[in-house]
């Protein structure tokens, strides 16, 4: 399965962002947004390391809230002893 996950933007550095969500930062390219007029305070979702598309706030909130529910969901799993990696909220924000 692949996420993407969202992030808002810090600073923009030519084609590079320093990007933020629950407490992590990443370096997001922004390479496939060239055309898109994007600044600090911007929200978009990033795949790989790639700002894929620009976001809503609506649309981040409800993101993060799917994305802390299936969190949740695999750490009931774990607590069961069930198959499932575990994890915290902060574990998507990781792999952006």
């Amino acid at each position: 399965m692949c996420l993407a996950i969202p992030m808002r933007i810090v600073e923009i550095e030519g084609f590079n962002a320093r990007c933020e969500a629950k407490g992590i930062e990443r370096t997001v390219s922004l390479f496939l947004m060239q055309h898109e007029p994007l600044a600090a305070g911007d929200l978009v979702m990033v795949h790989v390391g790639y700002a894929i598309q620009r976001m809503t706030e609506d649309e981040a909130r409800s993101a993060w809230e799917l994305y802390d529910e299936m969190l949740a969901a695999e750490a009931g799993l774990d607590d069961a002893g069930l198959e499932g990696d575990g994890g915290d909220e902060r574990a998507a924000a990781d792999h952006a």
